[in-house]
């Protein structure tokens, strides 16, 4: 019987230990933190989004890192069989708009207390408060791990140690030291799916407002690399919201660039069709100031600045507009500017991009290609996706694999 050691109870290590343990191995999982599954409970505002069940060439355009790398890993185990596997498991599920995939009760819990019960039906060795510190590893082949009370030896180690997004759950980039280590490149770890910072003051007085329906562009130099249809709202450092946290898996790869980012409030709108528009409400509300007559366009809050970067008196009345005037809030409606200054902080960040390379990885197996019997799964290779259940997914399906090949 071969000993297999998986370092992380996250999602990649859970289905890693019930993948490894009905092959008839001795399983042995050690978990650092008090409970498994710590970031499992916060995903999807406790509500856990477990995936999108979208087909996996569909699935393939919503990976952002490295997507030719996870083919086969999502093939081996796409959403579809996710979803057969926690359903066999006792696992209710449900599915809602998108395609995206959560346990009937709206409970992250069930999703991580399903995995327990498979892991104690299947007999694996659950190890809480286990923190391991180094790996073993002789002549390019792993030989067990030591943790800071003892030396634990096996046939092969499976790292899902997360990435270094929510510390408090444990991922605090253990994973990228063990790499590390033993040889291996580690990109360097960038926030993904997190709010972005703006300039100046804008976003003080835009705070809390909520705009549906709108597209966010993001321009790198002055060519488009990211333009989504969607939700965003502003916040006190900047903005944030579905669409912006999408944008931010992109934009984290241009880092010291010229970003330059946009809003397009009226989108279904071409710009002739919404001047037309305009220009109907400003001939019904003629005696009325702009800035009065703009209400009946867009939340109030933003009818102030949106006249100011048109360069337009708020007071002026609507009959007093000129036509330079009119098209120069047209061009603000359709290319609303942000001034970027940065992501916010990885702590605060959905997912990890960056981690162990991909290269140096088996995309068949997730074994490594520097020492033998080392797999590695989940959010610490350098992968990630966009929001929407995507995330998870690909920790599952790593951690499917590797743990039937370790």
């Amino acid at each position: 019987m071969r000993t297999v050691i998986i370092i992380g109870g996250g999602a990649a290590g859970l289905m890693a230990g019930v993948v490894s343990s009905q092959y008839g191995n001795n399983v042995i999982l050690l978990e650092k933190n008090e409970k498994l599954g710590k970031k499992i409970y916060i995903t999807g505002k406790g509500r856990c989004n477990i995936t999108n069940n979208v087909p996996v060439d569909e699935f393939i355009n919503n990976v952002v890192g490295n997507p030719k790398f996870v083919f086969s890993a999502l093939n081996r185990f796409s959403p579809e069989d996710l979803v057969d596997f926690l359903t066999e498991n006792g696992l209710k599920v449900k599915f809602e708009r998108g395609k995206r995939v959560f346990p009937e009760s709206d409970k992250a819990s069930d999703v991580t207390k399903t995995f327990e019960k498979a892991l104690i039906r299947n007999g694996v060795d659950v190890r809480l408060n286990c923190k391991v510190t180094d790996l073993i590893v002789e002549n390019g082949t792993v030989k067990g791990v030591k943790t800071e009370s003892s030396e634990i030896f096996g046939d092969s180690v499976i790292v899902c140690t997360g990435g270094i997004s929510y510390p408090a759950t444990g991922s605090t980039g253990d994973g990228y030291t063990f790499a590390g280590t033993v040889g291996h490149d580690v990109i360097a770890p960038k926030p993904s799916l997190v709010g972005l910072i703006l300039k100046g003051d804008l976003h003080n007085d835009l705070q809390g407002l909520a705009l549906k329906n709108v597209t966010f562009t993001a321009k790198v130099d002055g060519k488009t690399v990211f333009s989504e249809f969607g939700e965003m709202l502003f916040t006190h450092f900047g903005v944030s919201g579905p669409i912006v946290l999408s944008c931010s898996a992109i934009i984290n790869k241009f880092q010291g660039k010229n970003v330059q980012l946009y809003i397009d409030m009226k989108p279904a709108l071409s710009e002739d069709v919404l001047d037309a528009r305009v220009t109907r409400e400003f001939d019904i509300n003629r005696a009325k100031s702009v800035e009065n007559a703009m209400r009946s366009l867009l939340p109030k809050n933003l009818v102030e600045p949106v006249l100011k970067k048109a360069n337009v008196q708020t007071y002026k009345k609507c009959a007093e507009i000129t036509k330079v005037e009119r098209l120069s809030i047209i061009n603000v409606l359709k290319n609303f500017e942000l001034k970027f200054a940065g992501l916010r902080p990885i702590a605060e960040a959905i997912v990890t991009a960056g981690g162990v390379n991909v290269k140096e990885i088996n995309p068949k197996t997730m074994e490594s290609k520097i020492v033998k019997g080392l797999y590695f799964a989940g959010e610490v290779i350098d992968i990630d996706a966009y929001t929407g259940g995507f995330n998870l997914q690909l920790a599952f399906s790593t951690g499917f694999v590797a743990g039937e090949n370790a």
